[in-house]
């Protein structure tokens, strides 16, 4: 009876931690901002009073919130695919039986490794006006000088840059992953048929690799909407806000005017977003996808 007793609750003691972790920093938190965005709670108001939905009828009619709106949404319709494409480019490339696949792997999926912070200290010598070795290269071939990060024109730009290289590499290894899972005995098929490469790409590795796709367009998705390191390292949200996104103008809110009611209704907007936008992709895309079995779901 004591062994049965033992078995039933030691798997309970192991997961105990886990479920510690969830509740102090992804629980609590969660709750506790939608609880506080009903109030207002500032520097003038340091006790929270209930305003109902104030905040969120503040934040609608902001302008500045629907900038940031837009650029988070432009930052994540341009990173989003280019980095998937470029991830999928290296998985299949890498996923070659050839020599020193193994370096270009690493080489690939280094700057992952490479924390936002380091990334963006690089990427802003690189920058540089004038002595950046971007602009040096862009002055052998006669373009003028530019001021990436300073210059509302290209200040968006060099944070989409950043991302991409930061981040092609890691769906690089979840791309690799799913080509690795690929049955071999179709492709022998179709060799013996003489399909093309890009035929058995289109055919074979595209469709079959979708369920791989579809988890990491919705990841890929998520992590544009929680770009923060490189915002505030680089630009810190201008210039004229032009790189200011939802995480950064949250953060801003929260910690830079101590509005702590009306950063509690940008985060829980910004997590009704999100989830919206896993919902319709759930429901619309993943019918899509094609399983092991062959059939769409």
């Amino acid at each position: 009876m004591k062994t049965k007793t033992k078995k039933k609750i030691l798997p309970w003691i192991f997961i105990a931690p886990t479920f510690f972790f969830l509740g102090m920093f992804t629980y609590y938190p969660a709750f506790r901002s939608l609880f506080l965005s009903f109030m207002r709670m500032n520097m003038a108001t340091p006790e929270p009073v209930f305003t109902g939905l104030d905040n969120f009828k503040r934040a609608f009619s902001t302008p500045l919130f629907w900038q940031v709106a837009g650029n988070n949404l432009f930052y994540a319709f341009v990173t989003v695919p280019i980095t998937m494409a470029l991830a999928l480019v290296l998985a299949l490339l890498v996923n070659q039986k050839i020599f020193g696949s193994s370096f270009f792997k690493t080489i690939y999926f280094y700057p992952n490794v490479i924390p936002m912070a380091a990334a963006s200290m690089i990427w802003l010598y690189i920058f540089l006006p004038g002595y950046g070795f971007l602009n040096y290269i862009l002055g052998k071939i006669g373009i003028p000088n530019i001021e990436w990060v300073s210059d509302s024109r290209f200040a968006m730009w060099a944070l989409i840059i950043v991302a991409i290289w930061k981040n092609a590499g890691y769906y690089m290894v979840i791309f690799l992953g799913g080509l690795q899972q690929l049955p071999t005995e179709i492709y022998e098929v179709a060799t013996i048929d003489g399909a093309s490469a890009w035929r058995k790409f289109w055919k074979i590795t595209w469709p079959l690799l979708s369920p791989t796709t579809f988890f990491a367009f919705i990841i890929a998705v998520i992590n544009s909407f929680q770009a923060v390191d490189q915002i505030y390292l680089m630009t810190r949200g201008g210039p004229a806000n032009t790189t200011n996104m939802f995480v950064y103008y949250i953060y801003q809110v929260a910690f830079k005017y101590w509005d702590f009611g009306y950063a509690s209704a940008l985060t829980v907007i910004l997590l009704v977003l999100l989830l919206i936008f896993t919902v319709l992709a759930f429901f619309f895309l993943e019918r899509r996808v094609f399983y092991e079995s062959g059939e769409r779901l």
